[in-house]
């Protein structure tokens, strides 16, 4: 007998681009289906108002007991019955819900006020160091006080005997101060609160030609603080407030004829303390006495003319400093 055995070859035939089912459409519909899902919660949020987003929030909230509005549906689109009586929320839950937007509104106050001291620590720091720093205001960093208050950031800049700010008895402004000024107002106008300019002199007595006094000169000088800081590069819609206070403000009280009583007082405003002076803008100012009690300049020059003249500087006075 032979022993050779048949050898059987197997042949695997490829098939090229064979078909390998439909689960891939599966997948792919349903991708769409949630991309249409997608868009749709999207373009409902675009085209709601805010009572309908408050109702979507409260609805997922609690899906059960939610109805705030005329309609226990997450979108009223119209044609919706209103809520039976038992379907309205219970009132200790309105009462806990008040309280909690109370809440977040305050803490939402907090968090706005303490980015607003942050950002006026900041220009404080950034005023210090220009003062420090700079060649030409060095000199006069001794009449310079920076310091955060419950109105904002407080920019003193105060008289010396050797060194006034103004010429004698006049809204006349020394060039140094000029400069302090042109300096500073760069750093101010970076925020966006409104600053107030505030204009004192020391408690001498003096009277000018016209009737012209302490009160003037005050605010004759706090204008021509605001028109240099202008110069410098403030905005005029940034001033919320310039006003003479005389010597109604000591800075030393016990020595009241001292020279840092006379001095220009800027703020740079907190919005609460913005908000406060808006609400008082009704009431009286400091320069409005001040018109109300100036008596009338003599004849032969009016007393708008002698006024304008006398902010300009042209007008001097014959004794006191102020």
């Amino acid at each position: 007998m032979s022993t050779n055995q048949p050898i059987i070859i197997k042949r695997v035939k490829k098939v090229v681009g064979r078909h390998h089912g439909g689960a891939w459409k599966i997948a792919f519909a349903d991708f769409a289906v949630a991309m249409m899902a997608f868009f749709l919660v999207m373009w409902l949020l675009s085209s709601a108002t805010p009572e309908q987003k408050k109702a979507i929030s409260g609805y997922f909230q609690d899906p059960v007991g939610f109805s705030t509005s005329a309609s226990p549906y997450v979108i009223d689109l119209g044609g919706s019955p209103t809520p039976a009586p038992e379907q309205t929320l219970n009132p200790e839950l309105q009462e806990e819900s008040s309280l909690q937007q109370l809440e977040d509104d305050e803490e939402l106050d907090r968090l706005m006020e303490q980015l607003e001291q942050d950002r006026l620590q900041m220009l404080l720091q950034e005023l210090q160091a220009k003062v420090d720093e700079n060649d030409q205001l060095r000199p006069y960093r001794e009449q310079i006080f920076l310091s955060i208050t419950q109105e904002g950031l407080r920019i003193q800049i105060v008289d010396n005997e050797k060194r006034p700010m103004f010429d004698l008895g006049s809204a006349r402004l020394q060039s140094y101060f000029e400069d302090i000024l042109y300096m500073m107002a760069g750093s101010i106008r970076s925020v966006p609160n409104k600053i107030s300019i505030g204009g004192h002199t020391d408690a001498k007595p003096f009277a000018g030609e016209g009737g012209f006094g302490n009160w003037e000169l005050s605010a004759s000088r706090a204008n021509a603080a605001r028109r240099a800081l202008r110069a410098g590069g403030l905005e005029d819609e940034q001033v919320a407030r310039v006003a003479g206070y005389a010597s109604s403000m000591l800075y030393d009280r016990e020595h009241p004829y001292s020279p840092v009583n006379r001095r220009i007082d800027i703020v740079v405003l907190t919005k609460k303390a913005q908000l406060d002076l808006e609400d008082t803008v009704d009431e009286p100012t400091a320069t409005e006495h001040m018109e109300e009690d100036a008596p009338a300049a003599p004849a032969g020059r009016p007393a708008r003319e002698r006024l304008n003249l006398f902010e300009e500087g042209v007008l001097q006075f014959d004794e006191g400093r102020g």
